[in-house]
């Protein structure tokens, strides 16, 4: 069988740095912990955060109650593993300190029996594929966009506030670390 030579041999737990990722973070046991707009407030500052320090460039995302998508791409010498690391114990962090400052339920709902941890907010092992055709990358990101509408939170996807659906069908420039996919 004839390789492909547009699409260089990757290994498993390999990326490309020269292209996107799409990612997505699940809420321990799809427990709805991002109903609370503060806390998907902590992952826009977060990926605010990132965007101005040229850790990541953010080109689309959307975050539901219990889960959440990017598209981002990893900067410089930065490696997906560290970027992907510091954001999501940043934002757990963030998270439980709420939680645990208002004596929240929620909290208990977090518990973990392990050895590093006594509270988890996210799933270990997020999913995040290389993104290496453009026709893959626009799937992806209406895919994303089309979240919110298959959930029954919006009729259309950039009326939906947690997303980047209004960035790019209307301009919308609320998020500010958001790059448009074509430059």
């Amino acid at each position: 069988m004839e390789k492909n030579s547009t699409q260089p041999s990757l290994r498993i737990g390999q990326y490309a740095k020269d292209h996107p990722d799409f990612i997505t973070v699940t809420c321990l046991e799809w427990k709805p912990v991002l109903h609370d707009d503060r806390f998907k407030e902590i992952i826009i500052s977060s990926l605010s955060f990132l965007s101005k320090a040229n850790r990541v460039t953010v080109y689309a995302f959307v975050i539901m109650d219990n889960h959440f998508h990017l598209i981002w791409q990893i900067m410089n010498e930065h490696t997906r593993e560290a970027v992907q690391r510091d954001f999501l114990r940043y934002t757990s962090q963030q998270i439980l300190k709420v939680l645990r400052t208002e004596e929240s339920p929620i909290q208990y709902d977090l518990v973990v029996n392990a050895r590093d941890r006594k509270h988890q907010v996210w799933e270990r092992n997020s999913l995040s594929i290389s993104l290496w055709s453009s026709k893959v990358l626009w799937e992806k990101i209406d895919y994303i966009h089309q979240n919110p509408v298959k959930a029954g939170l919006c009729k259309y996807s950039e009326d939906y506030y947690y997303s980047s659906a209004s960035f790019y069908y209307s301009g919308d420039r609320r998020w500010d670390f958001l790059v448009h996919i074509d430059g």
